[in-house]
């Protein structure tokens, strides 16, 4: 097997080691630092219009006759939101200061919405596109009004006006996902030569998406090196959202195949937008639970990745 093609069998996990390799090089070796120090926060500043780009590129490939609600979107979204309250309600019933601080990283892997990356993920594993979009509409929304509800019985010290904090997701929500969608059915519908010639494009989504994973490893990484918890509490952030990652993906397929719709269920429940659920936990619940989401986004990738080996094996998503 030769270089690129291990590269591009083990894309993922590759973006994941590239940007954990460069962040160490641009934070720890001294001529670079200043390098690092430069152009770190412009690539993070970079992670929304890449974005754009990449869902741009695959929504261009849905027709809109499709994007249509389904029985399954409203049986996660039950089951979503009825676990986060249940945790939102054992953290209230927690006297333990460690124990409320990993709780509360669980609990933002739980309630933090589908990412928008996950059609990217759901058009290579061969699921639906557009099903999977209108979820992640539907779940930014959902989103938009519990976490409103739930942050204060989470943290009671947390000052969060509810109209102020939907508008930010929602905000983020046209930014990132409905701004692209609408330029999709507008090219489709005014340049559909372009529209074609866009479609014809392989796998530039998916790569593209490994060079914002890549950026948010290399935030991930900072925010563990930094992180001021005991050793031990640090474990726990860094294991548990394994567990919660394998979890909701089950959760997910486990739902989704009585519709015929495994693969896209599995990434709607299971692939969560880390970079929101990261700014959410620091500006409103306790910033050292960030931990949790950060290591979110490195074992949804790895499942990701297995994921695409698998399929690439045997033709097929089967767990």
């Amino acid at each position: 097997m030769n270089i690129v093609t291990f590269i591009k069998r083990w894309s993922l996990p590759v973006a994941i080691c590239a940007g954990t390799l460069i962040y160490l090089l641009f934070s720890h070796v001294t001529p670079l630092i200043p390098v690092g120090d430069t152009v770190g926060p412009l690539l993070v500043d970079f992670l929304p219009y890449g974005m754009f780009l990449i869902l741009y590129v695959t929504f261009c490939k849905i027709e809109l006759r499709d994007m249509r609600p389904r029985l399954w979107h409203l049986w996660l979204q039950l089951i979503r939101v009825g676990t986060a309250c249940l945790l939102a309600w054992v953290i209230t019933m927690t006297s333990s200061p460690t124990l409320k601080l990993i709780l509360e990283g669980v609990f933002i892997c739980v309630i933090c919405p589908t990412a928008a990356a996950a059609a990217v993920v759901t058009e290579k594993l061969g699921g639906s596109i557009a099903s999977l979009t209108i979820f992640t509409i539907i779940d930014n929304l959902v989103t938009s009004v519990t976490i409103p509800l739930l942050f204060p019985l989470v943290e009671k010290e947390a000052d969060i006006p509810f109209l102020a904090t939907s508008l930010a997701v929602l905000r983020n929500v046209t930014v990132v996902l409905v701004a692209p969608l609408i330029l999709a059915m507008l090219t489709r519908r005014i340049a559909p030569r372009l529209n074609a010639r866009i479609c014809r494009t392989r796998n530039f989504g998916f790569y593209m998406w490994c060079v914002n994973l890549a950026i948010v490893t290399g935030v991930t990484i900072h925010n563990i090196l930094f992180s001021s918890v005991s050793h031990t509490t640090l474990l726990w952030l860094l294991m548990l959202p394994l567990a919660v990652t394998l979890l909701l993906f089950a959760t997910g397929k486990a739902v989704g195949r009585r519709y015929d719709e495994n693969i896209s269920a599995g990434q709607a429940m299971g692939q969560k937008n880390t970079v929101v659920a990261i700014w959410l936990t620091v500006t409103f619940l306790n910033p050292l639970a960030a931990v949790a989401p950060g290591a979110y986004v490195i074992w949804q990738n790895m499942v990701n990745s297995w994921q695409l080996w698998y399929k690439e094996k045997y033709g097929c998503v089967k767990w």
